[in-house]
């Protein structure tokens, strides 16, 4: 839903849930703004946690909800989330794996992480850190930079949870105003806002179950789980060209199988489908072939659509490896890019800066490349949202760059496609991961 509006009651119902597929989501923002202890209150209120669980989670006699997420024992020494906690529950209506995101800037790359592959996101909001009093107040600025992730990593639904209203004054002026904040950076950013509800993680107010003032904050709108009950899952690339990278390579050594002997290519199909008599390119050798049959994950031969993982028999042996894609070739199929120079966006989050000349392992699919760092284009200012010219990229910066590869990859822009539109840049000599890539 790509609107900045915020869903109300009467339009939730139009938000069609997909109940076969469990919806992945995230939650994320700043440090302390209630992301774990709302995880806790949707465990706690749906009944997902059993007794002896709930009882261990006690704290000076109370229940501490944030430490049904936070495991860790330096998580739970510092009353911090240091690394993302997946936590599984469902209602009558669907299945939900959730994502605890922590909420510090040094761990802007756990967060990172969990939403590349999240359907939604709730972004958090302690009222009482900002001056809510004030209609012109600031957000702060982990909730920005995470918010411009988001919409970086297209995830596709964003609610904004104002959180802590139970605490402050007036919850009604505090939730106009800060949902006013919201709505105008959303607004400027770019960002697609599906909801801003009011909620106490602490109290439960509004997250399961509806708080017992009515209208209470002077909204209307359905409770946070409602709303998230409602939300769709991404939906496959199959209105692209075919694209699979091989994960696997599995060999037969008898002959009387329907294989024929031939070997299967396993992995997880990208964008499109496959299905057999399909004439495929393999990239980076450039040779072509026919698929002769084509297997699902139970080894069912059928063709197979994007987001599943297939085993792919070509007609004829040709060399491909761990690493190598399998592209859709022919007259008419449009061209997937396999250019050596890029223009990418980067969130580049080692602990060293990112400069110019440096080289790095960029991990795309399953084929690792080095790539050298033609130069910085410019970095964005997650205050003022203006593009600013810049030498370096300090950690946890957001930016544009060229990259330039030794070898090309198969890419398409991440607005078309998250899996060929995406890479990670790993330090050649620590191993860590230092930037997660975005083809533009």
């Amino acid at each position: 839903m790509n609107t900045t509006t915020p869903v109300r009651a009467e339009s939730v119902e139009a938000l069609q849930p997909d109940t076969r597929a469990a919806l992945r989501l995230i939650t994320c923002g700043s440090v302390d703004d209630g992301k774990s202890t709302l995880i806790g209150r949707l465990l706690v209120d749906s009944k997902a946690v059993l007794q002896d669980h709930l009882a261990g989670v006690q704290r000076k006699g109370e229940t501490d909800l944030a430490l049904l997420t936070d495991g860790l024992s330096a998580e739970r020494e510092q009353g911090i989330t240091i690394d993302v906690a997946y936590r599984y529950f469902s209602t009558e209506t669907r299945k939900f794996i959730i994502g605890d995101a922590p909420g510090h800037e040094q761990y802007t790359r756990n967060m990172v992480t969990a939403a590349s592959s999240a359907d939604a996101a709730v972004v958090l909001v302690d009222a009482t850190k900002l001056d809510w009093k004030n209609a012109a107040l600031k957000l702060l600025p982990q909730t920005r930079r995470h918010s411009l992730l988001l919409k970086l990593l297209r995830v596709p639904s964003v609610v904004f949870a104002i959180n802590k209203l139970d605490a402050v004054d007036d919850s009604a002026l505090a939730f106009a105003h800060v949902s006013a904040a919201l709505q105008g950076f959303a607004a400027e950013a770019g960002i697609p806002v599906t909801a801003i509800v009011p909620i106490s993680a602490l109290k439960g107010w509004n997250v399961v179950d509806a708080p017992a003032q009515t209208a209470w904050c002077g909204y209307q709108g359905p409770t946070l789980l409602d709303l998230l009950e409602h939300l769709p899952v991404t939906a496959a690339d199959t209105s692209l060209p075919f694209a699979f990278a091989v994960q696997w390579v599995e060999k037969f050594a008898s002959s009387s199988d329907t294989t024929q002997g031939r070997r299967v290519f396993w992995g997880r199909v990208a964008t499109g489908r496959v299905a057999p008599g399909q004439q495929v390119r393999i990239m980076p050798n450039g040779q072509s072939a026919i698929v002769s049959q084509v297997l699902n994950h139970v080894r069912d031969p059928r063709a197979v659509p994007a987001g599943h993982s297939a085993g792919v028999v070509l007609d004829r042996e040709v060399d491909v490896s761990r690493g190598d894609w399998l592209l859709a070739a022919g007259d008419g199929t449009p061209e997937i890019s396999s250019s050596r120079d890029l223009q990418v966006t980067v969130a580049w989050l080692d602990d060293e800066p990112l400069v110019p000349g440096r080289v790095y392992w960029a991990l795309h699919g399953h084929r690792w490349v080095k790539a050298k760092v033609k130069r910085i284009v410019h970095r964005l200012d997650i205050h003022t949202l203006a593009e600013e010219d810049a030498s370096s990229l300090e950690p946890n910066a957001i930016g544009h760059i060229e990259l330039t590869l030794q070898e090309p990859l198969a890419t398409l822009p991440f607005q078309r496609s998250r899996a060929l539109g995406s890479m990670v840049l790993v330090d050649t000599a620590s191993h860590k991961t230092s930037g997660a890539v975005l083809v533009n």
